[in-house]
């Protein structure tokens, strides 16, 4: 009787978070943190924490294409974590393996349109990892309906150092002049990868930092982060819904804070120029939740 109760107050929770919704970041990145905490909170092996949060990962791939998230990507192994005891090192490159193959092979990744790319140093992977890579790549180099980077062997001031030093020796070999350098060249030597900036970052496992993780493509953007207890074998998806609506309210609350400077424009500006600035004004204000446009209606009125 009590599981029957938790089933139907979970569904009814999961329920009122998606009625509150009306979209969906576009590119969502997650730190799947606390899989070997899991395990031994379970008292089970660090390889069986493993495979329950590669289990997870599954799932959130199945939500996201559900709420239309366009690219997702994955902090599966850092360039710190090579430090670990070699046995738990060879049992996460062999999941990895696995699941790349698995899912470069399933039936609902190639339903969903779904492209597989590894984004990091992968040449300091197993030569079966990197192999494991590329067939899942081939597998999926056609689609484009959701991206899904796999950050294997990566680190984020790894990434920005090695796209500086392409830069140097650009300019020093005279291919580059210093002045055209620009957002553009240096995205051109980053990982080949992520497509878009990223709008959210999900951390699991209590850890309130975002450990290097995709420095150039989620803090240029501001993007919103979302931190929560669970270890991640342990991550749901009213927790991920959850997390969709932190995003959502920043939107929100971006957008009411941009009406607001359009409407101290309208009020700062010359005569001749109100007529611009009362366009731009509208423009913002049609992109707000109908909550926050009487609010911004009622200064506007205040200000003519």
């Amino acid at each position: 009787m009590r599981e029957r109760v938790r089933r139907l107050g979970y569904a009814a929770y999961e329920r009122l978070l998606r009625s509150e919704l009306s979209g969906a970041p576009s590119h969502v990145a997650v730190i799947q943190d606390g899989n070997r905490r899991y395990a031994r909170k379970k008292g089970a092996d660090t390889s069986d924490g493993h495979r329950e949060g590669a289990e997870t990962t599954e799932a959130l791939l199945d939500w996201c294409d559900e709420l239309g998230v366009r690219e997702v990507t994955l902090y599966a192994f850092s360039t710190e974590n090579f430090n670990r005891p070699e046995e738990e090192r060879e049992h996460i490159f062999d999941l990895v393996e696995q699941k790349l193959r698995t899912f470069a092979d399933a039936d609902r990744v190639h339903d969903a349109g779904v492209c597989i790319r590894a984004i990091g140093e992968t040449s300091m992977l197993p030569d079966r990892v990197q192999d494991a890579i590329d067939y899942a790549e081939g597998r999926t180099a056609q689609y484009d309906r959701l991206n899904l980077n796999v950050a294997l062997a990566y680190g984020g001031r790894a990434e920005l150092l090695g796209a500086a030093r392409d830069v140097a020796a650009a300019v020093d070999a005279g291919e580059l002049a210093p002045e055209d350098v620009s957002v553009d060249t240096v995205e051109q030597r980053l990982y080949e990868g992520p497509t878009r900036d990223v709008d959210l970052i999900i951390r699991t496992g209590g850890d309130e930092r975002t450990s290097n993780f995709l420095p150039w493509h989620a803090n240029g953007n501001e993007a919103a982060t979302f931190f929560c207890t669970p270890y991640w074998p342990e991550f749901r998806k009213i927790d991920f819904l959850r997390a969709i609506r932190v995003y959502q309210n920043r939107e929100d609350s971006w957008r009411t804070t941009r009406a607001r400077r359009a409407l101290a424009l309208v009020s700062a500006v010359e005569d001749a120029e109100v007529p611009q600035a009362r366009q731009i004004l509208g423009r913002f204000r049609d992109a707000l939740p109908n909550s926050e446009r009487a609010a911004v209606d009622d200064e506007y009125d205040a200000a003519d």
